[in-house]
């Protein structure tokens, strides 16, 4: 009988235990690291006890960060400086798939303005698999040209001529300080491609991650979401130990308009 009192009573407490961790979907989850320069990449996601969505980033470790490609061999592309990883199973709390991240030791055009050293970290709203068809701009521009109807994108952003095979047409504050004037230093920016939000991606320059251990920024908004999810309000950067974070946090979820 003492037995039977016993494996009852354990058993209530495995029921009972269960029940808790049920309703606990919180923590952090991260993907397998990736190669990036002589060091790695992760990705990760922090969700609170409901399992919404709080913080959605990129760690690039100190080894990378120490072993960045300094572009000495000219302006050619650099496979080692791109990488793509997929954002953890448990992101699919997000409309977030998979990040895009390009070192640019010589910066890009348009020249005078972001042809700085500096950081492309894009937050991918597709698949990886449609994003590796979208054709070179020259090849065919048809579905560059498509944009969103502009209450889809923030207000006084404006596309760069052009687009990126593999990545879309990109969009620009206006009233950013590098395009009035200023030094770029960080920015952030909208993607599009056949009519459709694409991507997020802050853009962000060496000098400015040398010389900021932590920097915060507001995501500028549209007015309406095509997809109803989690979309972030805020930016942020970190330096801890040579490691880099770049996350998209403070998630508030957004009805389909």
């Amino acid at each position: 009988m003492k037995k039977i009192l016993f494996t009852m009573s354990a058993a209530i407490l495995l029921l009972a235990s269960c029940k808790k961790d049920d309703h606990n979907y919180g923590g952090i989850f991260k993907s397998p690291e990736k190669n990036f320069q002589q060091g790695k990449v992760a990705t990760w996601i922090q969700l609170d006890k409901n399992g919404k969505p709080e913080k959605l980033a990129i760690t690039i470790n100190a080894a990378a960060m120490n072993s960045l490609d300094p572009g000495t061999d000219g302006p050619e592309e650099n496979e080692m400086n791109s990488l793509s990883i997929a954002f953890p199973n448990k992101a699919g709390v997000t409309p977030f798939t998979h990040a895009l991240i390009d070192w640019n030791p010589h910066g890009h055009e348009p020249a005078g303005i972001y042809d700085k050293p500096h950081f492309d970290f894009h937050f991918y709203m597709q698949s990886e698999a449609d994003r590796m068809l979208i054709p070179p701009y020259e090849v065919d521009s048809s579905k560059f040209l498509i944009y969103p109807a502009m209450d889809y994108l923030p207000s006084n952003y404006f596309t760069i001529p052009g687009g990126v095979p593999e990545m879309g047409t990109h969009w620009v504050d206006g009233t950013s300080p590098e395009l009035n004037g200023a030094l770029f230093t960080q920015t952030f920016i909208y993607g599009t491609y056949d009519g459709k939000v694409t991507f997020y991606e802050p853009m962000i320059t060496k000098a400015f991650i040398d010389a900021n251990s932590s920097f915060e920024r507001s995501i500028p908004l549209p007015s309406k979401f095509r997809t109803a999810g989690y979309y972030p309000t805020k930016m942020t950067m970190s330096t801890v130990q040579g490691a880099v974070t770049v996350t998209i946090e403070n998630f508030v979820y957004r009805q389909a308009s």
